[in-house]
């Protein structure tokens, strides 16, 4: 009888508890607890860092019956025990309490807990006060779960992510003086903001966020699924059979891809889990947090998918987060819609790109929608008819759909013109499924577009309000075409020109080669 899928468990004792499967993690978690003191751990929401914080915190608390038949069952010292002062900012109703009444409540729970009295007042010097009276019995353990979600929620609103700030610098401020008192420190998030005082105050915090040791700690790898999940994999390919004759490569395709060292590619815990349960490929983790403030941000700042696919940016920006002066590549890594494609080793430069197809797609629609016609699920109709008009070599048609989402274009974020109109294009044919190679190099020059279908291949060049004669006469004259002349699929030459005051295609033209 297969094991439960733990959805929704995120305390380490209940997924024993209840039969479910459990990945083991707990070699990484031992080399992690006993080669440092205090670690800080950036992973996106939905991927597994509220499990293991929990069952670091049970291990110790030396809940040894739960750890049975785990790698580390044979290797801990159940003997000592721990206290273990355990705070997760996503359950502590900081949104209707307000930030301060609910840390007071939280510390107001962990005493009573370990019947201690706190006699001050201010949560930061209760906080210190539980944490010295704890350690009378031994040093204590301290693990903080989403410590910046009071900040991340109101990232929409920054006077009030900016008073949660300070309020969680206060808070922490009191950790520096501590550390006789402290056994192992445990901080997990989003984002790393760096004018929290944990991230200055705390010099010996290491940051295991993109550490080459870690990069597994959480998210599940090829071997683990295969190891852990059999029956589930077996129920997906029997129901796909006819579709899929390789139904890893398909579960791959959509899940797979995220990491934090360039190499090791992990699948993301959450959607695997509701593929499982549902047999269904969709896009899972994307709809718990459609990126509305993501969106607005791209669309404010005239980015386009250019400069966020394969983007290489230098490593130490990924520690440059701050609430109001946020720099989109980094951002969209930590909230997980970019992940580390490669370390470009000596150069402290790295390269992000979209994991998965989940990801990829998911984000390029609502992105697509947002800059232009802002309605999701009418982007997606007209996506469908632009397939079917290219599919079916209705070019009339095809353009027509093309220009409805142009036409919703703003005119105050087109600072590069061609550049944005040549950009959502891309989007289009990439999101309809056609494989489509953007700014090729050629011995004479720099082809704009090239889509290849099974039978044919299209070289598009595009023009800003000139015509599309001229673009056909580019790609003659610069015979684009020899580049594919030894291919045996038949090739076409598209010239388009957009009219920017019209905000359409007004001018297009097709030959074959």
């Amino acid at each position: 009888m297969k094991k439960r899928l733990p959805l929704g468990n995120q305390e380490f004792s209940e997924v024993i508890g209840n039969n479910c499967v459990y990945v083991d993690k707990t070699e990484t978690i031992y080399k992690l607890v006993t080669e440092g003191q205090y670690y800080f751990l950036s992973r996106p929401r939905r991927f597994g860092k509220s499990l293991l914080a929990n069952t670091i915190k049970e291990l110790y608390l030396g809940s040894k019956e739960l750890f049975k038949g785990l790698w580390i069952y044979d290797k801990w010292n159940w003997k000592k025990k721990y206290p273990v002062i355990k705070m997760s900012f996503s359950s502590i109703n900081h949104d209707v309490l307000g930030l301060k009444e609910a840390l007071n409540n939280q510390l107001n729970t962990l005493a009573s807990f370990y019947n201690i009295l706190l006699k001050q007042k201010a949560n930061a010097l209760k906080f210190q006060e539980l944490i010295i009276k704890l350690s009378e019995n031994g040093q204590v353990v301290i693990i903080i779960d989403e410590y910046d979600k009071p900040i991340i929620d109101y990232i929409d609103n920054l006077s009030k992510a900016e008073e949660n700030r300070k309020i969680l610098k206060n808070f922490y401020s009191v950790l520096k003086d501590l550390d006789k008192h402290i056994k192992f420190f445990f901080i997990t998030g989003v984002s790393k903001f760096s004018k929290v005082s944990i991230f200055s105050d705390l010099n010996n915090l290491e940051d295991i966020t993109i550490d080459d040791n870690f990069s597994q700690i959480v998210g599940w790898t090829k071997e683990e699924i295969e190891k852990y999940f059999p029956e589930y994999i077996q129920d997906i390919a029997k129901k796909y059979e006819n579709v899929f004759p390789d139904i890893m490569f398909e579960i791959q395709k959509w899940y797979n891809g995220y990491s934090w060292d360039g190499i090791t590619k992990v699948y993301n815990p959450w959607s695997l889990m509701r593929l499982f349960k549902s047999q269904e490929f969709s896009n899972y983790w994307f709809k718990t947090g459609t990126p509305t403030f993501l969106m607005e941000l791209i669309k404010k700042r005239g980015f386009t998918i250019f400069d966020l696919e394969n983007r290489n940016i230098k490593k130490i920006m990924l520690d440059a987060y701050e609430i109001k002066n946020m720099t989109l590549p980094p951002l969209l890594f930590q909230t997980g819609y970019l992940t580390i494609q490669k370390k470009i080793l000596g150069s402290g430069k790295i390269t992000l790109g979209f994991p998965n197809v989940e990801v990829e797609e998911s984000f390029s629609i609502y992105l697509l929608s947002k800059l232009t016609i802002d309605q999701t699920d009418r982007t997606s109709s007209i996506l469908i008819d632009i397939e079917e008009s290219f599919t079916d070599n209705r070019e009339d048609d095809f353009i027509k759909s093309v220009n409805i989402l142009y036409k919703g274009i703003s005119y105050n974020i087109v600072d590069n013109k061609e550049k944005y109109y040549h950009s959502l294009f891309y989007m289009i044919m990439k999101l309809i499924g056609f494989e489509i190679d953007v700014e090729i190099e050629t011995i004479n020059g720099r082809i704009d577009a090239v889509v290849k279908t099974d039978n044919h291949i299209y070289i598009i060049e595009f023009k800003i309000n000139q015509s599309a004669e001229k673009a056909i006469e580019q790609i003659k004259n610069k015979k684009y075409a020899l580049k594919y002349s030894n291919d045996k699929r038949h090739i076409y030459i598209l010239g388009i020109n957009f009219d920017t005051d019209k905000k359409e295609i007004e001018d297009w033209k097709l030959e074959k080669y």
